[in-house]
């Protein structure tokens, strides 16, 4: 029972509390008059059947002027500031006053545990004994609270619940405690408490007793306006345990009051716009000079249309009511807040920023400003010894297939392994594949491949498996009998015959590509038969990587 009374009362205290996330979110803008701010308050509870304990902490700061904020939306727009009006307004109004007092009633409900030890023993009597009373009992009582702080204060009450035992004879509980409250300093404010006090218990059936107890709990205040507040509570009282040695029992209480609020010093301001600055007629000597519209204070409340030309969050010179922080040096072109809106300069074009200007990342700083790098070597250039464009070892940011494993002699790009900087020879096997293929023939002007072609294009497929790495380009050519466009189209297609011959012997279509060049490149006279018959061909070459 006990462990069930824990989890209704941490139930109950979590959405009593739940508004404080929300009304520690407002923002509220503090005006010239008092320079006092905003407060923070934290706590935690802990229930067992060894104890109670309850832990609060609360922290206020200030500032006694408030300003105005600008942000850039895009380039070439007008910018307007903005503030959060309504919002701000409601939860400054009637919020918590410093030496201030809190006087209240209160009524609710209370729920006794039944393993209480509210009773006097009375041997004399036959039959007498231990009695939980009714489950739940009216609860009704009186406050008083002293603020010296807005956040933090000290209450006092005292509470009578009639209620019954179980034999159904009648009886009266009573309680009277002390505590610290912490709040939240705004109109609608979250509260937690802490503090010791007495429960007592007087019935026929029971005798009269008084126990100490632990008394803590929260809820949540509204200030409706300059001198009432309603007002939530959930409250956990922890008392001596029946017939358990050092053992502790809850007495659960939810309470609704009302409290009158007196000695309230300061007139309340009113920020209609919220944007910091109060309503003129009240005595200010800054006023806002639009009290329905927020402005930022360089213009007097008002609300004013700052350009930013090259959108990067500084405003452009010249313009009424912009700090000199927030005026952009370089309007036309964009750049850092820590360069005054100036882009960073960048001589080499790299991508890293040259030593000594504010506002460029730590990690972009570039070391060698006049020369192009990559980045991972911190803007300097890779260093190639042999020139043939692949970057000697023990270097960072080469880029992958460009790491010379010869860096003091130069690659030899021939088609093959042309992607290790080495220098090196076509292999005599390889070598027989490219050039003019003889043994490769075709239909009369058709692209289908003759049958004896296969023994040769079956050996082309044999040496590409053995040199995998290897590129190769197939080019149809022809002679110069009929149309040109007409030879072009026909050895284009003769040239993807063969390609598609060699895909479809396991060859990855990636590593061939083809070029039908028709009577273009002869390589003998087209005025002889044999001349024609040596330029209708097919070709390989091997292509660098």
């Amino acid at each position: 029972m006990i462990r069930h009374k824990s989890v209704l009362f941490a139930t109950l205290l979590s959405l009593s509390l739940a508004g404080t996330a929300h009304a520690a979110s407002v923002d509220v803008a503090e005006g010239p008059a008092e320079g006092e701010g905003g407060a923070s308050i934290g706590g935690s509870v802990s229930l067992g059947g060894d104890g109670a304990s309850a832990e609060g902490d609360a922290s206020a700061e200030g500032d006694g002027a408030g300003g105005g904020d600008a942000d850039a939306d895009a380039k070439g727009d007008k910018k307007k500031k903005k503030s959060g009006g309504g919002a701000a307004a409601f939860f400054k109004k009637w919020r918590p006053e410093p030496m201030t007092l809190e006087l209240g009633v209160f009524g609710g409900v209370l729920i006794p545990s039944k393993t209480h030890e509210i009773y006097v023993p009375d041997m004399t009597i036959a039959g007498f004994g231990h009695q939980p009373y009714a489950s739940i009992a009216p609860d009704i009582g009186l406050r008083v609270g002293f603020y010296p702080l807005r956040f933090l204060g000290i209450e006092a009450e005292g509470a009578v619940m009639p209620t019954s035992v179980q034999d159904g004879s009648s009886a009266v509980l009573y309680g009277f405690r002390g505590y610290a409250l912490a709040q939240l300093p705004y109109r609608l404010a979250p509260f937690a408490l802490i503090g010791f006090g007495a429960i007592g218990g007087s019935s026929e059936a029971l005798g009269g007793d008084i126990d100490p107890a632990l008394h803590f709990g929260g809820g949540l205040k509204f200030y409706i306006n300059k001198w009432l507040a309603l007002r939530l509570d959930v409250r956990d009282n922890v008392t001596a345990q029946y017939e358990i040695d050092n053992g502790r029992t809850h007495h659960i209480e939810i309470l609704a009051g009302l409290s009158v609020v007196l000695l309230r010093k300061s007139k309340e301001l009113i920020d209609s716009d919220g944007d910091g600055l109060y309503d003129p007629g009240q005595g200010l000597d800054v006023e806002d000079q639009c009290p329905q519209e927020p402005g930022p204070r360089e213009n007097n409340g008002c609300p004013v249309e700052l350009i930013d030309s090259d959108g990067d969050g500084l405003y452009d010179p010249g313009q009424e009511g912009v700090a000199p922080e927030d005026t952009d040096q370089c309007p036309d072109e964009p750049g850092p807040r820590e360069n005054h809106g100036c882009p960073l300069k960048d001589s080499d074009g790299d991508g890293m920023y040259d030593p000594g200007q504010d506002g460029a990342p730590a990690d972009m700083i570039d070391k060698c400003p006049d020369e192009p790098g990559p980045k991972e070597n911190d803007g300097c250039p890779l260093t190639d010894k042999d020139g043939d464009g692949f970057f000697d070892p023990g270097q960072k940011g080469i880029p992958e297939g460009k790491l010379d494993k010869c860096p003091e002699k130069p690659e030899t790009e021939n088609g093959y392994q042309d992607g290790d900087g080495c220098p090196d020879e076509v292999p005599t096997t390889l070598k027989k594949f490219t050039g003019a293929i003889k043994g490769i023939y075709f239909d009369v002007d058709k692209d289908t491949i003759k049958s004896k072609s296969h023994t040769v294009l079956d050996n082309a497929v044999k040496v590409l498996k053995q040199f995998p790495d290897t590129r190769v380009e197939i080019s149809g050519h022809t002679d110069s009998d009929g149309g040109r466009d007409h030879n072009l189209d026909l050895s284009q297609r003769r040239a993807d015959a063969v390609k598609k011959y060699l895909q479809d012997k396991g060859i990855d279509g990636a590593r061939m590509q083809t070029k039908g060049y028709g009577p273009d490149k002869p390589i003998a006279d087209n005025k002889t038969k044999k001349g024609k018959a040596q330029n209708r061909r097919i070709e390989f070459k091997l292509l660098s990587k």
